[in-house]
């Protein structure tokens, strides 16, 4: 560690002591006669004693349960490791645990609209109507439930009371096309659609009444659709199955809780299906609840009664991640709408009005307010706010620096990282650590993180590939659909035999922080030597003029390679202007095997719907691979952009 990853931030006395980690630890000595020197050592335990650390989160949060698990893991093989076997639990349950008359539960802000607050009282009333009406539909455990929803109390509600019959709950955003909520729901066949009449974004008003129809018609096992008014409709409008105000006045029965089996389904994730169809990635509610549990306590240190805030859409996992912070007893911040709408002071202005204790947003969103040139720490009054959570991609170090310079010095800023494969983070923040610029503090507890070589050799303060070496209880218990788990074994577990290989480059350096460099799939390899992409936006996003980028190393016969860079450009600035600066930042920076062969202006860079570079797909499109007919441009958040690149096919 140089002086480039200097310390940033550094707890407390105070602020450690009065951590939910440290009340962890206080526990473990107490009850386990088990004391740690630091927070390396702690994690070491965690991981080398994986059925003791497990157990002791079972029993310090008190998880309420029926039956005996026979033991807490059954085997360290992966996959198909059994946790908690004999164990019946309900998430909800443990929600609903944290009932309080003295905190609301959710607080809701729709673009241009004033916020609506949720008190506990109405949102156990209205998750029991709901409830009950599903039951008076014969829904029952096992069965799922859709919903293509935006980020408002209702989605919350609709899966509290899926969950709490046992039902199955998967959602999709309304801002998804026909094709693409089809290609994921018809693989469940779920019974109920829960959907919104549209949504509001960026000043408009958006109707999805056409698609919500062609969706229940085209999709043979939805018997009941209910529909929830978040827009007006002009003019007369089909009346599309039951309104979500008829469902509300139900007579509730008293809100109970189905207990499951540890192993049993809480919902069903999607990977971004750009290329080839989704994979239908199912989690457990034992799995899911003691994750959720650990990480927003240990590694967010949320605490009953703060604000919790991630910008969201129901499409992310981050959305299924918001639940937790009801885990710890906070209030759930809901947003839906554009965070840049009608400025990127947007959320900002929103932490102040409430204000939000956790703030939590992606890294390009940082990054865009970095390069708007905003300071809402000196603008707005921010005082409340504990820590700023950022996932999505890596976050640059120039973006660190804005945080501290612009938002907050007193801040704690959490970067973090994880997917859609466990619904929760493998790396993030430890409340022990200092932040240092650029990197991320640790690993989490229960986590075995390391970087392996090519041969499969855990390294150190170098390159390596992401890897898991043990089970975790919110791995996935199976892809739905997926006949002799084929397609989830080579998902993760060939590159590596019998280890989870998650397809990033990390460098994990002596003391437990790290540095995520990009998708270990769209690696440049230049002249044998392994960059990852994100070293290269790192430094194009300090450049003045560079709105966007994508870059992608194209293999050639022979050995040779080509390594093309794509820009979008500022309004007024122009490629030519650029490309020196370019060039020379990454070989004074980096080296000069990160220079690019060319420069090119590009219209767009093509994002997935959960905001990643669509690198490998550019890759494949540039190489001259017919993808045409294998990307889904419906799974792409603007599918436009990736036209051009397609037009460029063969031509390097």
């Amino acid at each position: 560690m140089n002086d480039e990853h200097r310390i940033l931030w550094e707890p407390s006395a105070e602020f450690i002591e009065n951590s939910n980690l440290k009340h962890y630890e206080n526990w473990l000595l107490e009850n386990k006669k088990l004391s740690f020197r630091s927070y390396q050592e702690l994690w070491a335990w965690s991981n080398d004693q994986l059925e003791d650390f497990w157990l002791s989160l079972w029993e310090y949060f008190g998880i309420k349960s029926e039956g005996e698990f026979s033991k807490v893991i059954s085997d360290q093989e992966m996959p198909g490791t059994k946790w908690f076997e004999g164990a019946k639990l309900s998430y909800a349950e443990h929600i609903f645990e944290q009932y309080s008359d003295d905190r609301p539960a959710l607080h809701f802000k729709q673009e241009g609209q004033p916020v609506q607050t949720t008190s506990w009282a109405e949102l156990k009333a209205s998750v029991s109507r709901v409830r009950t009406y599903f039951k008076s539909i014969g829904i029952k455990k096992g069965d799922c439930i859709a919903g293509y929803l935006p980020n408002t109390p209702e989605a919350i509600i609709s899966f509290l009371a899926a969950n709490s019959l046992g039902a199955i709950w998967s959602c999709c955003s309304p801002d998804f096309g026909v094709k693409t909520v089809l290609d994921r729901f018809s693989l469940i066949e779920p019974k109920v659609l829960i959907a919104s009449n549209g949504y509001v974004y960026g000043g408009k008003t958006i109707s999805r009444v056409s698609e919500v129809d062609q969706i229940s018609n085209s999709i043979s096992s939805i018997k009941e659709v209910i529909l929830i008014p978040m827009i007006r409709e002009e003019g007369e409008q089909e009346e599309i199955g039951t309104s979500w105000g008829s469902v509300m006045e139900t007579v509730p029965e008293a809100l109970t809780f189905e207990k499951v089996e540890f192993e049993h389904p809480i919902w069903v994730l999607y990977s971004s299906g750009t290329t080839g169809k989704p994979k239908a990635i199912t989690h457990s509610h034992g799995g899911v609840l003691l994750e959720h549990l650990k990480y927003m306590h240990f590694h967010n240190d949320v605490k009953p009664g703060e604000n919790f805030f991630w910008f969201t859409t129901t499409g992310w996992m981050m959305w299924n991640f918001l639940q937790a912070s009801l885990l710890a007893g906070a209030t759930a911040v809901l947003f839906d709408g554009s965070p840049g709408y009608p400025d990127l002071n947007t959320l900002w202005e929103l932490t102040d009005e409430l204000p939000i204790h956790h703030f939590g947003t992606s890294a390009p969103f940082l990054i865009a307010c970095m390069k708007k040139g905003l300071s809402p720490g000196k603008e707005l009054n921010l005082a409340s706010l504990r820590s700023i959570g950022s996932t999505g991609a890596p976050l640059p170090p120039e973006a660190f620096d804005w945080v501290y310079k612009h938002v907050s010095e007193d801040v704690w800023l959490c970067s973090m990282s994880g997917g859609t494969d466990v619904c929760t983070a493998f790396v993030g923040g430890i409340p022990y650590e200092p932040v240092h610029r650029g990197t991320i503090q640790g690993r989490a507890l229960g986590c075995n993180l390391v970087g392996f070589n090519e041969e499969g050799t855990e390294v150190i303060g170098s390159l390596g590939e992401m890897v898991i070496t043990k089970p975790m209880p919110s791995m996935p218990i199976y892809f739905w659909g997926d006949e002799n788990n084929e397609r989830y074994r080579s998902s993760y577990f060939e590159k590596f035999l019998g280890y989870w290989a998650h397809g990033d480059w990390i460098k994990v350096f002596e003391n437990g922080s790290l540095i995520i460099q990009g998708r270990s799939d769209a690696t440049l390899n230049r002249k044998g030597i392994r960059i990852g992409t994100a070293e290269i936006y790192a430094v194009l996003d300090k450049i003045p003029g560079i709105k966007d980028s994508l870059i992608v190393n194209l293999e050639r016969e022979g050995g040779d390679d080509f390594m093309p860079l794509f820009v979008v450009t500022d309004a007024g600035t122009s490629i030519e202007e650029l490309s020196g600066i370019v060039k020379s930042s990454l070989r004074e920076q980096c080296s000069p095997r990160h220079v690019p062969d060319a420069i090119f202006e590009a219209p767009d860079i093509p994002y997935t719907l959960s905001g990643k570079k669509m690198e490998v797909p550019v890759k494949k499109a540039l190489l001259g691979m017919d993808i045409t007919k294998s990307i889904n441009k419906d799974a792409c958040r603007n599918p436009e952009a990736m036209d051009a690149f397609i037009e460029l096919a063969g031509s390097f």
